[in-house]
């Protein structure tokens, strides 16, 4: 495919064919990941590939009950890791430390960079991908189920496999929106409803076309997109549930330390 056509192309594939991904075709995503841009090339992330169908069974709930998980044949788990890096220190006889939120944001980071070229490649190769945001969401489980070591944390993860929808390419908010040129320019109100204008029209209608989210929406008394987004789907107190789950984890996974000792 022309590199625009993979770009412009992206959309989230919920529904895959009954096909395996082989391993060739799964090497050349995985090596465009680790092509990708890395924080002093110190590739502070681990791929863990999940094919089994019995461990998939148990990541379905902390992935929300997301079909794709079941249905999908790979699963990819994009996780913050120094401790390779933590282990190839102590065994060189330098400091030992990367045990602070400083590094799980490097290795994040390093994390989500990999994804993004994995994502292209595959969609690059005719197979179709859905980030699910419950990867860091439910991090604290998901590390569990993948048997993940101190200093690893899951960050990014995605459904990986051939399509059997073709759903449509998705809205995104203008260029005009998201760029500013040399300094951050705050907006006024005019330029936020001009901005969020055609998403506002085409999200709701999205809603809308679908039976179970208007029966969702017309039952919640929602009468606007914005409203969807902080009713509905990302709501304060699950942000605010979420966000101690990570805080915990991270603590947990010896990534909170703030001292200077070894």
């Amino acid at each position: 495919m022309e590199f625009n056509d993979v770009i412009h192309g992206h959309r989230s594939i919920r529904q895959y064919e009954d096909r395996e991904v082989s391993q060739d075709v799964l090497d050349e995503i995985l090596n465009a990941g680790i092509r990708a841009s890395s924080s002093g090339n110190m590739q502070s992330y681990s791929i863990v590939v999940t094919r089994d169908k019995e461990l998939r069974k148990k990541l379905y709930t902390p992935h929300m009950d997301q079909s794709m998980v079941l249905d999908a044949p790979v699963l990819l788990t994009f996780c913050a890791d120094f401790n390779r890096m933590r282990r190839w220190l102590e065994l060189n006889d330098a400091p030992v430390h990367f045990d602070n939120f400083m590094s799980f944001m490097i290795g994040a980071i390093d994390a989500t960079l990999a994804s993004q070229n994995c994502a292209l490649a595959a969609e690059n190769a005719g197979l179709g991908i859905c980030y699910m945001g419950s990867t860091l969401a439910n991090c604290d489980q998901i590390g569990e189920l993948l048997n993940l070591p101190p200093n690893v944390v899951p960050v990014v993860g995605y459904s990986l496999g051939y399509p059997a929808e073709s759903p449509a390419v998705r809205d995104r908010l203008p260029q005009q929106g998201l760029v500013h040129y040399e300094q951050y320019e705050d907006y006024t109100d005019e330029r936020i409803l001009d901005i969020y204008a055609e998403r506002n029209e085409k999200g709701w209608q999205r809603y809308m076309d679908v039976p179970q989210l208007k029966e969702m929406t017309e039952r919640l008394g929602l009468q606007n997109l914005a409203q969807i987004y902080t009713i509905a789907k990302y709501t304060k107190e699950s942000h605010l549930g979420y966000s101690q789950t990570v805080l915990d984890y991270l603590d947990k996974q010896n990534f909170m330390r703030n001292d200077e000792s070894n």
